[in-house]
């Protein structure tokens, strides 16, 4: 099985739960490539919240970085086979964008490509209070066939450190990515 994701990593708080993602895609045998995407303010967040740059991330094994200004990248293409995309953390901003159709960047036309497709598109919003444009969006995304799971992690596990939140959380979007990974936080009830 060589399965191929895209990762977004957008300019919200909350980075180090797209870099969880990252680490946990990267390491998983089943997973071939993954295309990394950091708008230009996700960069910022990346370097203000954890210290790593896009470089940083892109020596991960399995890592492609793409510009994101690059609209004419494989991933923004419908013929480009690859198994979905998750934007973690996804901004107010993106979600506004992808919610409209506005392809400006990678970003948002890799998301579209995947709502067109029918392919898995896992949106991790990070944005708190939400206003009714917010929800409203929210809910056009979810129409559209995305899955809309906003930066909640869970304490059932019993988070001992941060790192335990992101894996837990992490988790879960690995899951609605249909790549569903053995975790002794799981719920046992």
């Amino acid at each position: 099985m060589s399965l191929r994701f895209t990762l977004a990593i957008t300019g919200a708080s909350g980075s180090a739960f797209g870099v969880a993602l990252l680490r946990r895609l990267s390491a998983n045998p089943a997973v071939e490539h993954i295309a990394l995407l950091l708008s230009s303010t996700g960069k910022r967040c990346l370097y203000d919240e954890t210290g790593l740059t896009p470089k940083d991330l892109a020596a991960l094994p399995k890592v492609g970085l793409r510009d994101e200004r690059d609209l004419g990248a494989d991933i923004s293409s419908g013929s480009y086979r690859h198994d979905g995309m998750a934007i973690v953390p996804c901004s107010a901003g993106a979600l506004g964008r992808i919610a409209s159709g506005v392809s400006e960047s990678l970003v948002s036309r890799a998301a579209d490509v995947c709502l067109k497709e029918r392919r898995p598109l896992v949106l991790c919003l990070r944005e708190t209070p939400l206003n009714r444009i917010h929800l409203e969006n929210m809910l056009r995304v979810h129409d559209a066939g995305a899955v809309v799971m906003p930066i909640m992690p869970g304490f059932y596990s019993g988070p001992k450190s941060l790192d335990d939140l992101f894996d837990t959380f992490t988790t879960r979007v690995l899951d609605q990515l249909g790549l569903s990974e053995s975790d002794p936080r799981r719920w046992k009830g």
